[in-house]
């Protein structure tokens, strides 16, 4: 199911009468394609939450308009309109087993879609057996692992059949490896079923790992859409820039000068036909490489060894956090020595933003 948001803005009302309104969301325009799952993404309180809530209908939006298809449904209830809801803390009935649960939103189903218990043991079943958990029908929730909750929340969603899949926050109960079993099942699910998918995270690898597109928002307002790999490649602005990553971009003061990128007095990088002028300078970890001769030149803070690779902790006068880390290959480490270390840069991995607006250059 194909689903139109055009213009979309809610605004709340200030509590106090002098106060000004809030605009949770602001004129968000997007069409989510037909069975694509889609990471709406962003720190707390940019709006994403309400974005999803908007299109479940469990809010109504101040202006704009939704819809699924053809169809607009931006004045219709939350029942009409063909939505599975998945939430943070699950929501299950205590008192009902797995399966009751699962047959839930079936029991609600009124009229021509009514259906008998045999069909709706046999659609729960189903449901059940798509994320896994078919044996565990006859237990309660308090037996059940927080892993095994959420993916009866997912069977409960699923059991209608809905028209779009609606998840907020789902993993953020779970510890880390649960996280990551769970969210590759979600993706799993996702594509054996083909429905479209809204998922909402504010863990940007989360979004990263399992999204077709992501959708980046901060202060109601979309800074980004597109393929996870494009965004982070290649980010419009310093906010989408160090929020994608881990760890984190680097960041500091630069200049432009003549075709070449200055950090302090040190010309690191060519690059040719940009504006002159003071830049922020983003570098991602991954972008550093150890030369004894490099143009870039730090003072080394410790070395961390993670396995596979090594990070590189190090200091900068035009720093703007609290050190630079630049991850290096394992078998490199042995040739760092001394209290200072120098690197060579990848031009890929360099991103220069205007000291103002900080938009991309």
């Amino acid at each position: 199911m194909r689903v139109l948001l055009e213009n979309l803005t809610k605004r709340f009302a200030s509590r106090t009468e002098k106060g000004r309104d809030v605009i949770a969301v602001n004129n968000f325009c997007f069409e989510i394609p037909d069975g694509q799952l889609v990471g709406l993404l962003g720190p707390s309180g940019c709006g994403k939450s309400t974005t999803l809530n908007l299109i479940s209908g469990l809010e109504t939006p101040s202006e704009g308009r939704i819809l699924f298809g053809d169809q607009d449904v931006t004045r219709l209830p939350p029942e009409e309109r063909g939505v599975g809801l998945v939430f943070q803390n699950y929501a299950l009935y205590p008192h009902l087993t797995v399966e009751e649960n699962i047959i839930f939103p079936l029991q609600n189903l009124k009229g021509k879609q009514k259906m008998t218990k045999e069909a709706m043991h046999e659609k729960a079943l189903e449901a059940a057996r798509l994320v896994q958990i078919d044996p565990l029908m006859e237990r309660k929730p308090k037996e059940l692992s927080g892993g095994q909750q959420q993916r009866v929340a997912i069977a409960r969603a699923l059991v209608k059949i809905p028209n779009v899949l609606l998840l907020d926050e789902p993993l953020s109960n779970l510890d880390a490896r649960l996280r990551l079993q769970t969210r590759e099942e979600l993706r799993r699910i996702q594509r054996d079923t083909g429905v479209t998918t809204i998922f909402v995270t504010h863990d940007q690898e989360e979004a990263m790992s399992i999204s077709d597109l992501i959708i980046v928002m901060k202060d109601g307002v979309v800074n980004q859409i597109g393929k996870p790999q494009e965004v982070y490649d290649d980010p419009v602005n310093l906010f989408v820039a160090q929020f994608l990553g881990t760890p984190a971009i680097n960041v500091l003061e630069g200049e432009l000068r003549g075709g070449r990128l200055f950090i302090g007095e040190e010309a690191v990088l060519d690059m040719p036909g940009k504006a002159d002028g003071p830049v922020w300078v983003g570098i991602r970890p991954e972008g550093f490489l150890l030369d004894e001769n490099g143009p870039f030149t730090c003072a080394l803070d410790r070395v961390e060894v993670m396995g596979r690779d090594v990070s590189v902790v190090c200091t900068h006068g035009k720093m703007t956090g609290r050190n630079i880390r630049a991850i290096i290959p394992s078998e490199d480490r042995n040739s760092i020595r001394g209290e200072t270390v120098r690197f060579r840069l990848k031009p890929a991995k360099v991103h220069v933003f205007d000291r103002e607006s900080e938009a991309r250059r």
